[in-house]
């Protein structure tokens, strides 16, 4: 994903002398193309992430366009005041790009872990929650994030994930992408987890169940068309996601469905438990922990039904 947004943000740089980019001290490697073509237009702001945000808040007021780049965990939580008060409260057009979202950095401890960002930032108001499910989503949502006049987080993963769509879907800030239709199931899948979500399908459907794969990349605003539909087609409904069930996408879904009056399907949500993971080991191991593998996707849905495959009510 991070090669995907160094490319796409190149590209946009040359249509637009409005885009800078400001690093928290990494990716320099990564932006080195960038870095060549605008040397004047890329800033490393150093291990300094609360203020790197309080300068792209002035460079927005100054008519620019600026993309903040650094690791998850540090460019949402630590800088969460800056993000409140300088960004969000002024509703400034200003992209924050976190990379290794979730356990994508699982291997350097729970202190870069980001399985919270959602849940901080979606509660902010003005602020549009984006996480992209592969490369092609991801090159799509930061030319959608950039064309959005006002706040934006772009929750990226890290590297070597799978391309899940063969081609370019129609992507809109708001709208959910079916990518696997099915008929008894439903995953809404957010982030790097749409490949993941995908192969649960496939197991799924070896065991006689259809399971649908929505890529509901974008968590503020919700697409409250799309639940409305699923959730009355369907029996069962499954968030799934590499972030705490709390406040990620599946709290978003609660709260929604919570509003509702009458709906089919029961609501099944998949995540990171409430704690933090302080043993050693990489990103498949802690999905492994927290039970966000396709196998274990799949065994807990199972587990949610009949041996015929009716969902259990």
């Amino acid at each position: 994903m991070r090669n995907a947004f160094a490319s796409e943000i190149t590209a946009l740089a040359e249509q637009d002398e409005r885009l800078v980019l400001l690093s928290g001290d990494i990716g320099n490697r990564l932006f080195d193309k960038f870095k060549k073509r605008f040397p004047k237009r890329f800033f490393n702001c150093g291990v300094a992430e609360a203020n790197m945000i309080s300068v792209a808040a002035g460079m927005a007021h100054c008519g620019l366009r600026p993309v903040t780049y650094t690791i998850a965990s540090f460019s949402t939580t630590r800088c969460f005041e800056q993000i409140r008060v300088d960004v969000c409260c002024q509703n400034l057009p200003v992209i924050i790009a976190g990379v290794g979202a979730g356990l994508a950095y699982a291997a350097n401890g729970a202190t870069h872990h980001s399985c919270e960002d959602i849940a901080t930032l979606r509660v902010l108001p003005n602020m549009t929650v984006i996480c992209p499910g592969d490369q092609i989503e991801v090159r799509l949502a930061f030319r959608a994030a950039f064309d959005h006049n006002g706040p934006v987080y772009l929750r990226l993963g890290k590297k070597g994930e799978p391309t899940v769509h063969g081609h370019s879907p129609d992507f809109k800030i708001g709208k959910g992408i079916i990518v696997r239709p099915g008929r008894d199931v439903c995953l809404l899948s957010t982030g790097n987890m749409l490949p993941v979500a995908m192969q649960a399908a496939e197991k799924l459907d070896n065991v006689g169940a259809s399971a649908e794969v929505v890529s509901l990349h974008t968590i503020k605003p919700l697409d409250e068309p799309l639940l409305a539909e699923v959730f009355t087609d369907f029996e069962l409904v499954v968030t799934v996601e590499e972030h705490s069930v709390l406040g990620g996408l599946g709290g978003a879904v609660a709260e929604w469905l919570a509003g509702q009056r009458r709906q089919r399907a029961r609501l099944c949500r998949v995540g990171t438990a409430d704690t933090f993971l302080h043993e050693a080991g990489g990103q498949e191991y802690a999905r492994e922990f927290f039970g966000l593998t396709p196998d274990k996707i799949a065994g807990r849905i199972l587990s949610l039904t009949h041996s015929d495959g009716e969902i259990v009510r």
